[in-house]
């Protein structure tokens, strides 16, 4: 009979391509890895991989194999959360994702209520960009994870809970640091630098400007707090969102900020989740309570 054992080992081999990486992922040996999934193909009477001296393969078969493999996988992970959370709110372990541009400017906001609410609570937290994140909620690596919209969720469940705006920041003697407002038709004539490619930070601001994404003039990092420090050296301008604002001023007193005056929200925030997640009652108290410690937050500092 297949285990549900045999079917993690072959998802792990899907997911590195690789048997010797697969089996530290699974804490087991190479041998015992190898054996498992060689059983589990005679049992099935079907080859899932290909398997050379160079690299894995998954064959034609194998793919079908692994999507009923991943299905079952997904709904044990359900069956076995649904026993947990029949206890109080928020006391099994649970798995978030987070992008860079929102994880270290809201996790200092939330985190102390959070703790202290749902003391608990086994916090896991992963930080990633956008689709990988959204590929890691769909094969169940992860439980949830939070990214900035618009973006192709892939049929996920989205649970809204924050929107803003975008700011330009510059050093105080940019040509036009005396503005409280800018439009995208000033940014082209700035020194915009913007992150690189793959962070959807960079698409949202391009798209929200309508800026070509061929402009003469681009730095990409992969931080914001990288692009700050090359602001603060005279390189050039770069737009952040709201919830950074003023963490990123308040290292930095030679900058100063403007809203980018553009039809808004520029992005919203929010949890994606598989609609089979058993925990969806506990992803909106978390919404729920990272909208609200947002707003006292973001008042507090207007």
């Amino acid at each position: 009979m297949v285990s549900i054992k045999q079917l993690n080992y072959a998802l792990a081999v899907e997911k590195t391509l690789h048997f010797k990486k697969a089996a530290d992922l699974c804490y087991v040996s190479p041998s015992t890895l190898s054996n498992a999934l060689t059983e589990l193909e005679t049992q099935l009477g079907v080859q899932v991989f290909e398997r050379t001296n160079k690299k894995v393969l998954i064959t034609t078969a194998g793919k079908e194999v692994l999507n009923i493999a991943l299905s079952i996988k997904l709904k044990m992970d359900d069956l076995n959360r649904l026993s947990k959370i029949q206890n109080e709110p928020l006391s099994y372990p649970i798995t978030i994702g987070i992008i860079p541009t929102i994880g270290p400017y809201l996790l200092p906001v939330v985190l102390p209520s959070l703790t202290q609410l749902y003391p608990n609570l086994k916090l896991t937290i992963v930080e990633d960009q956008s689709i990988n994140l959204v590929n890691q909620v769909k094969r169940g690596d992860i439980d949830t994870a939070i990214i900035a919209l618009p973006f192709d969720t892939n049929n996920l469940n989205v649970y809204k809970f924050w929107s803003e705006n975008f700011y330009w920041m510059a050093h105080v003697n940019d040509p036009l640091a005396h503005k409280t407002k800018v439009t995208g038709n000033d940014l082209t004539k700035s020194k915009l630098m913007l992150l690189s490619d793959g962070h959807c930070l960079k698409d949202q601001a391009l798209d929200v400007c309508k800026i070509a994404t061929d402009a003469p003039y681009s730095v990409g990092a992969s931080s914001l707090t990288t692009l700050i420090q090359l602001v603060a050296g005279k390189m050039g301008t770069t737009l952040v969102p709201h919830m950074a604002v003023d963490q990123l001023l308040m290292s930095n007193p030679l900058l100063t900020k403007a809203l980018l005056d553009e039809p808004g929200p520029h992005r919203e925030i929010a949890f994606i989740l598989r609609s089979t997640f058993a925990g969806i009652n506990d992803i909106e108290l978390l919404k729920n309570l990272f909208k609200k410690e947002l707003e006292l937050t973001i008042n507090i500092n207007k």
